[in-house]
């Protein structure tokens, strides 16, 4: 059995104060004065259990006093979990002839400080942490600092991986180059620029909802992986204020009858979305939107500016586009199955309508849909080939400010107007036989017209 010595001095033999004890002293004093609200803290606010923690402090005062020329016995280390007092012990197995003075000790000359303590028992006497000396107490801090940091990343990691794929709510504590650090509570996350929505802005203080994607290991520890741009955070929202609304197709789940079936976004301009439903008692649109657009409205509070489209899915291809199109009208409508392609016309007011700003909105529906839509203003129905690419090429001259030759070389390899264009890339258009200044001056035009 471990002998236990009342007596607080430090026993002569076996250890020595080197020059620097007086440093080691404060710095070990300044540790143990800091240990219990370290303790208090990491419990609180980071829910890492106590006992844990001192385990580790424990173990690494002991592993850097591995480290200390001046104190080579081996180490009894406790903490007390209430005060947070840090006590130490030398041990010596206690032995008739000595063969490791570090880690023996004779008998005759423990029984001088323990009369009564026996052949393989274990001898301890309290020693100052000053001993460790200077460097072992720096290792000793460091070892602790690093066991703290390892708890903090494992807990966030334990805490955060049932929640992937969910949205976070936290507060905006600071921006720097786009990128927003974010509270969690527990944890920090850094939404980056590339993941956040180009025309909202926040300022600290502000409240912010995200969806976690994961969690990247780090040289620097775990990383939340955060998004707002993607098209699984607005799917998220959706769930949030649609519980009727599933995260896959099921056809039998009476708790989720509604789900996606399709899903396109542009963050911070559109998001279309087709629901579906197994049970034909239900509109899975009307549902979504709630009474008097209470759930939509919720959703479109977290967006900014950004719109949401929502439509009932169709295995029909025709009726499906009357959905998307609507409330629109297509007139001549052609669906081509082999290429893919649907070919139709609209009104003025409705193709301005339905192409969008820059054809993003357009874009979506193509994508939405999975066919390429090509569409056309109707009074230019009625007019033959030769008027339409007369009228195609006097809308660029005058939209591009560009002359008759280039417009029509443009119309001739198929770039009818400025959302062909806008698609392009300068090596598109210089694929064409059209120069690169002059393909520059074009896509330059483009964009400015768009903005």
């Amino acid at each position: 059995m471990p002998y236990f010595s009342s007596k607080k001095q430090p026993l002569s033999f076996g250890t020595k104060i080197d020059k620097d004890s007086s440093f080691c002293f404060t710095t070990i004093s300044f540790m143990k004065s800091n240990l219990l609200p370290i303790l208090e803290y990491m419990e609180r606010e980071k829910g890492i259990c106590r006992a844990d923690m001192i385990a580790s402090i424990i173990e690494a005062v002991q592993t850097a006093a591995q480290k200390s020329p001046g104190c080579q016995q081996e180490l009894r280390v406790e903490i007390h979990p209430q005060t947070g007092e840090l006590q130490a012990w030398a041990r010596w197995k206690v032995v008739d002839s000595v063969t490791d003075p570090q880690k023996e000790i004779p008998i005759i000359t423990a029984r001088k400080t323990a009369p009564h303590i026996a052949l393989g028992e274990i001898l301890e006497q309290p020693i100052q942490l000053s001993c460790l000396g200077r460097i072992a107490a720096k290792a000793a801090q460091q070892l602790i600092a690093q066991e703290i940091k390892c708890f903090t990343q494992q807990h966030t990691c334990e805490q955060f991986q049932d929640r992937i794929g969910t949205i976070l709510s936290g507060i905006v504590r600071f921006q720097e180059r786009g990128n927003i650090t974010i509270d969690f509570g527990q944890a920090e996350g850094t939404l980056f620029r590339k993941e956040a929505i180009w025309c909202e802005h926040f300022h600290p203080g502000d409240r912010i909802h995200c969806l976690l994607q994961g969690i990247k290991k780090t040289l620097h520890g775990p990383e939340l992986v955060l998004t707002r741009a993607h098209p699984d955070f607005v799917k998220a929202m959706m769930m949030c204020e649609v519980p009727e609304l599933a995260s896959q197709e099921a056809s039998s789940d009476s708790d989720h009858p509604i789900f996606i079936k399709a899903m396109v976004r542009d963050p911070g301009f559109r998001t279309k979305i087709c629901v579906d439903t197994h049970d034909p008692r239900i509109d899975p649109v009307g549902t979504c939107i709630g009474k008097y657009g209470s759930r939509i409205k919720n959703v479109l509070k977290n967006l900014g500016q950004e719109k949401i489209d929502i439509v009932r899915y169709s295995d029909d291809i025709r009726t499906l586009l009357l959905r998307v199109v609507h409330p629109a009208i297509p007139q001549d409508l052609q669906i081509d199955e082999a290429t893919r392609t649907i070919r139709f016309s609209l009104e003025e007011k409705d193709f301005a309508v339905f192409v969008g700003r820059s054809g993003r909105n357009l874009k979506l529906a193509s994508r939405l849909i999975g066919y390429a839509i090509q569409v056309q203003h109707l009074q230019s129905v009625g007019l033959n080939f030769e008027d339409q690419k007369t009228q195609a090429i006097q809308t660029l001259m005058q939209s591009l400010n560009i002359s008759e030759t280039l417009a029509a070389h443009l119309v001739e390899n198929g770039f009818t107007d400025r959302e062909t264009l806008a698609e392009s890339s300068e090596e598109d258009l210089i694929a064409q036989g059209i120069s690169a200044e002059d393909a520059q001056n074009i896509l330059a035009s483009v964009k400015d017209t768009h903005e």
